[in-house]
């Protein structure tokens, strides 16, 4: 079938070519769009946020907090969680943000002796308690001996979690001294003894993400005054 060479035929097909888009320029011309439009867009967001933040003090407050032995007075959103103002207000680092879901296990710190994820308490809800981070345990050359412990056998791989897992372990055997029970405990009335299934149960609701738990175990129970 011979090819249509005339000049209108050439001049249909440049005209054709010149309204063609190829993937990548729709892309890039929808992304600017989109842009242009969240740039005006975001300010008055901001600004109807901040608004309402001044029209509204009572979402505020002095909070007081004991961490590690120390009272630090801070002026906080109602709404900040214990873990956000131990580490965006005091800088205490050591307690991790993981799930920020309380499923994970590493924003545990210890308060009034009792372990608690601190990504699902209000900060507010925490003022006159005593509240312990992994940074009050311990510190170089003067370890914990549950960080000591955990130093000994490996306990940790990338270390994310062990800030969490010392935390939680601590209080455990605190738990066990009073004599709580747990799930796997075989007689209610009995003082439930650190026992392997004992700590596995207990320590459940801390998360290793590199597998460490046989040696997290090895600690505790070295911990605990029996043979590792």
């Amino acid at each position: 079938m011979p090819l249509n060479t005339s000049p209108r035929a050439h001049a249909a097909c440049d005209q054709t070519d010149s309204l063609t888009l190829t993937r990548r320029e729709m892309l890039m011309s929808g992304a600017a769009g989109a842009t242009a439009v969240a740039a005006s867009a975001f300010p008055a967001v901001a600004e109807a946020q901040a608004a309402s933040a001044a029209a509204d003090p009572s979402t505020s407050s002095k909070v007081t907090l004991r961490v590690n032995g120390e009272t630090r007075e801070l002026d906080l959103d109602l709404r900040t969680s214990l873990l956000d103002a131990l580490r965006e207000r005091l800088h205490l680092t050591g307690t991790k943000k993981g799930c920020d879901h309380g499923q994970c296990g590493a924003c545990t710190v210890i308060v009034d002796g009792r372990r608690i994820n601190s990504c699902l308490t209000l900060a507010v809800m925490q003022q006159g308690k005593s509240i312990t981070t992994i940074e009050g345990l311990g510190r170089p050359g003067a370890l914990h001996p549950m960080q000591a412990a955990f130093v000994k056998h490996d306990g940790f791989q990338c270390g994310y979690c062990t800030p969490g897992q010392i935390c939680s372990a601590v209080a455990m055997l605190g738990e066990l001294r009073q004599g709580i029970p747990s799930h796997v405990s075989g007689d209610l009335n009995a003082r439930p003894e650190a026992t392997v299934d004992e700590i596995r149960e207990r320590m459940s609701g801390n998360i290793c993400r590199c597998g460490a738990y046989s040696n997290i175990v090895e600690a505790i129970v070295e911990v605990q005054g029996r043979a590792a």
